[in-house]
């Protein structure tokens, strides 16, 4: 039989009402929540949340928003949210867009209907262009994308310094000619290319680029249709973890030595990147950190919603290995 918060009121001797502001965080005592809670255990009473949300207006419920499931990256930082958030008492909804705008605005409907606390979004550049959270009607923190400015709290990787400590690293290792390939969906793909093109611009070189879906799929595609043109840059970057997937398998099945015939580089250190051939030289980003302050920086907006929007600029680092030696 289904127990009712009738059941749970007889069996802790109180009213109903009492029960429910037990349950909803009302005014009672701590020996009657006690005793209240004593009795969910013992009957096995299930609160219906979609009720208490339509009566609290507040679901103590976190939306995350990522773009790809599959990147590790997204998948670590999900984990310091979810860490940050049970801190709190807070629960966590996890979607996957797939780098789709349509399936980001039914998400956002989504956590609408809900009536999330607030939402940890990793947007495309076509969304985060128009993204307003106070139409939506909750709190909205960006990670690894940024709004244009003033539109919503961000937190970032420096794109542009992390783009330049790979370039400077090989432009060092002695390659010359030296080219990428950058996702076409986010903004992320166009800071770091704008970083490498930035760094080779200033030793009077120009990067050569191909723009791309950010899928270890169209990674591989696109690096063996490079490889088989007479013209190869010496070195190349990735913009991300899932495109470096993809480069590797293309370089791989074009029969390419890694670094003897092409250096490879890129963002993201996955745990597989240290296994793979000679090691991949790497940006590290800080994914943990990232999580975890998009989750300060949405609480820190629901004590004060009327301040300004802020944008945390975080620090990669740069892991060399044997896959752009000299």
């Amino acid at each position: 039989m289904t127990v009712r918060i009738k059941d749970v009121a007889l069996a802790a001797g109180v009213s109903v009402a009492t029960v429910s502001r037990a349950l909803g965080d009302g005014p009672v005592s701590d020996e009657l929540r006690k005793k209240v809670e004593a009795a969910v255990a013992a009957t096995g009473y299930l609160p219906n949340l979609s009720a208490r949300r339509l009566r609290s207006q507040h679901s103590h419920t976190i939306g995350l928003i990522v773009s790809d499931i599959r990147n590790p990256f997204f998948t670590a930082v999900s984990r310091a949210v979810e860490d940050a958030a049970y801190a709190v008492g807070m629960r966590v909804i996890l979607c996957n867009t797939d780098e789709n705008p349509q399936k980001e605005a039914m998400y956002l409907r989504l956590m609408q209907e809900e009536r999330v606390t607030g939402v940890i979004f990793a947007p495309t550049r076509a969304t985060a262009q128009k993204l307003d959270p106070q139409q939506l009607g909750f709190p909205v923190v960006l990670i690894d994308r940024a709004a244009p400015p003033g539109h919503a709290d961000a937190v970032v990787l420096d794109n542009a310094e992390a783009a330049s400590l790979l370039v400077e690293h090989l432009l060092a290792q002695g390659y010359q000619r030296i080219g990428g390939l950058f996702g076409n969906t986010s903004t992320t793909g166009a800071e770091r290319y704008a970083g490498v093109l930035a760094a080779m611009q200033r030793h009077g070189l120009q990067a050569e680029a191909r723009f791309i879906a950010p899928t270890p799929e169209a990674a591989e595609q696109a690096m063996r249709a490079w490889l088989a043109e007479p013209a190869v840059p010496q070195a190349l970057i990735a913009s991300n973890g899932l495109v470096l997937l993809g480069m590797l398998r293309g370089a791989r099945a074009a029969g390419i030595a890694i670094p003897q015939q092409l250096a490879l580089a890129g963002f993201d250190n996955d745990n597989w990147t240290e296994l793979a051939g000679p090691g991949l030289t790497v940006i590290e980003q800080p994914v943990y950190d990232i999580g975890r302050t998009a989750m300060k920086m949405l609480l820190e907006r629901l004590e004060d919603p009327a301040r300004s929007a802020r944008k945390v600029v975080l620090s990669g680092r740069l892991v060399v290995r044997g896959s752009t030696s000299a």
